[in-house]
């Protein structure tokens, strides 16, 4: 009876965590371009009218990189379930290109969750807010 027992329960842990690796290693190997920011008082396109920001996800550093539209930044992240945070972004040039760069980078800064929708698009949320969204790029 036990052995039925803990032959169970370690199927149905197994089952959890790579229910929890197959959504996270959604993340890992290819980039992200921004496609939606929430609270701009300026549309998408007039933020980022050349370059749209782009983010990728390194697994084994735990680091993101990216450009922010303008010049690029690197930050920590944590990841638990579905919850994501990330650090300040450390540093980066210092070119000016507008508002878009660090109307980006504030945002990425209070998001805290992430999920995937049916596109496969990737979202940096608020809580359950979708603050920033991503399609995958390469």
């Amino acid at each position: 009876m036990k052995t039925t027992y803990y032959l169970l329960t370690t199927i149905i842990l197994l089952a959890i965590t790579s229910c929890a690796t197959t959504k996270n290693s959604k993340l890992y190997g290819h980039s992200w371009q921004l496609e939606y920011i929430s609270g701009t008082k300026i549309a998408f396109e007039g933020l980022y009218p050349n370059k749209k920001p782009q983010i990728t996800f390194n697994k084994e550093k735990h680091k993101v990189q990216g450009n922010n539209s303008c010049n690029g930044y690197s930050a920590n992240y944590t990841i638990k379930d579905s919850s994501i945070y990330f650090s300040e972004p450390g540093p980066s040039t210092m070119m000016y290109c507008g508002e878009g760069e660090q109307a980006f980078l504030k945002m990425m800064e209070k998001v805290n969750r992430f999920s995937f929708d049916d596109n496969g698009k990737l979202n940096l949320m608020l809580d359950n807010v979708t603050m920033l969204r991503f399609k995958k790029i390469k």
